[in-house]
C-alpha cells in the first residue's frame, strides 16, 4: 500500500513538473508572452492611445473599423498574422527602454484582442527607430520590455499597431458603376484644349469643351471610358512624403483634375508629377489626392492611365 502510494506521488509530481516546464519562459510567460492564441480565430482588435480608441471587429460577414467603415482586406490579414506569430527578439535594459523610449516621450498603443468575448492579449507597443523592427512591447506597463518581432519578416512591425484611419481602409479612388455616374468633368490643366466633360442626359450622353455641347463623338466610346471608373485602386498612402514636398502641394497647380459626381457622391480627383529621389520624373507613378481629406496617397500609372484620356479619344478617327 506504501509502495503504491509512494509511486502516485512520484507521479503526481513528474506531472507538475511536466506542465511547469511546458510553461516556462525564460523571461516569465506573463512577461513576455504577445502572441494571440484563439481557439478558432480572433474577432476584435482594439488600439488605444492617449484618450483615442480605434477597433477592428468581425461581424460576421467582413471586417469593420469603429463599427462603420469596410477595412482593407489585406491590412487585416497582416496585422491578424502578425497578432498570432509574435515573438521574443531580444529583452531590452532598462537603460536602453529609458534612452529609446521615455527620454523620447513616446506614448505606447494599447493592444487588446479579443475572441469574441473572450480577452486573448493586451499588451503595450512602443513605436521607435531604435531597431530594425520598429518596437519595444511590454506586456503591461510595469512589465519587463522586450523586443518583439514575427519570425521570418525580418522589418518593421510596429507601423502596423497604427491608429490612423486611413491606413485601415481600402486604397481605391473610384469604384462606381457607370449607371450611378451622371456627370465627369476632366480637366488637364497643362492643356485645356484637351479637357472634357461628359453629362448623362435623358437621351444619353453629352460631351462638351467646358462650354459648348460637341457633336461627331462616339457614345460607346464614352459608355467604355466610363466602365473604367467601376475600380481604380492607389498604391499607397505617402506616409514617408518630405515636408517640403507637402508644404508645396496647396499652392503646386496638379496635371490633371477629375471631377465625378454619382447619385450618392461627389469625388474630387487631383494628380501631380512624381519625382524620383534624383530629380527625373517617375515614369511609373503619380501622386494624388482626392477632396474628401489632405491626405497624398501614390498611385501607380498603370491603374489611372485608363481615365487619363483626351477630348479626342470620343472621336471615331476611321
Amino acid at each position: 500500500m506504501k509502495k503504491i502510494f509512494f509511486i502516485s506521488i512520484v507521479v503526481l509530481a513528474a506531472a507538475i513538473i511536466v506542465i511547469l516546464a511546458g510553461r516556462h519562459s525564460p523571461f516569465g510567460k506573463r512577461n513576455s508572452s504577445f502572441a494571440s492564441e484563439p481557439k478558432k480565430e480572433i474577432t476584435r482588435i482594439v488600439f488605444s492611445q492617449e484618450g483615442e480608441e480605434l477597433t477592428l471587429e468581425n461581424n460576421g460577414e467582413k471586417w469593420l473599423l469603429d463599427g462603420r467603415l469596410e477595412t482593407r482586406k489585406s491590412s487585416i490579414s497582416n496585422i491578424l498574422r502578425v497578432l498570432k506569430e509574435l515573438n521574443i527578439k531580444s529583452p531590452v535594459s532598462p537603460e536602453h527602454f529609458d534612452t529609446a523610449i521615455i527620454k523620447n516621450k513616446i506614448s505606447p498603443v494599447r493592444v487588446r484582442t479579443y475572441e469574441n468575448r473572450r480577452l486573448l492579449k493586451d499588451f503595450f507597443v512602443y513605436k521607435t527607430r531604435s531597431n530594425i523592427y520598429g518596437n519595444i512591447m511590454k506586456a503591461g506597463r510595469k512589465a519587463k520590455p522586450f523586443i518583439v518581432y514575427v519570425p521570418g519578416h525580418d522589418g518593421d512591425i510596429g507601423s502596423v499597431f497604427t491608429m490612423n484611419e486611413l491606413y485601415w481602409q481600402p486604397y481605391t479612388i473610384f469604384n462606381l458603376l457607370p449607371s450611378e455616374i451622371t456627370t465627369i468633368v476632366f480637366e488637364n490643366l497643362a492643356d485645356q484644349t484637351k479637357s472634357f466633360s461628359i453629362t448623362k442626359s435623358e437621351s444619353g450622353y453629352l460631351l462638351t469643351d467646358g462650354e459648348k455641347t460637341l457633336s461627331g463623338y462616339d457614345t460607346d466610346l464614352i459608355k467604355r471610358y466610363l466602365t473604367y471608373f467601376t475600380y481604380i485602386p492607389f498604391e499607397s498612402w505617402a506616409i514617408g512624403m518630405d515636408n517640403a514636398i507637402m508644404r508645396t502641394f496647396p499652392d503646386d497647380p496638379p496635371l490633371y483634375r477629375i471631377q465625378v459626381r454619382s447619385k450618392n457622391s461627389d469625388i474630387v480627383l487631383s494628380l501631380w508629377e512624381r519625382k524620383n529621389p534624383d530629380g527625373t520624373k517617375d515614369s511609373d507613378r503619380m501622386y494624388g489626392r482626392t477632396d474628401a481629406n489632405d491626405a497624398i496617397f501614390i498611385v501607380r500609372y498603370f491603374d489611372i492611365d485608363p481615365i487619363l484620356k483626351e477630348r479626342d479619344y470620343f472621336f471615331n478617327q476611321e
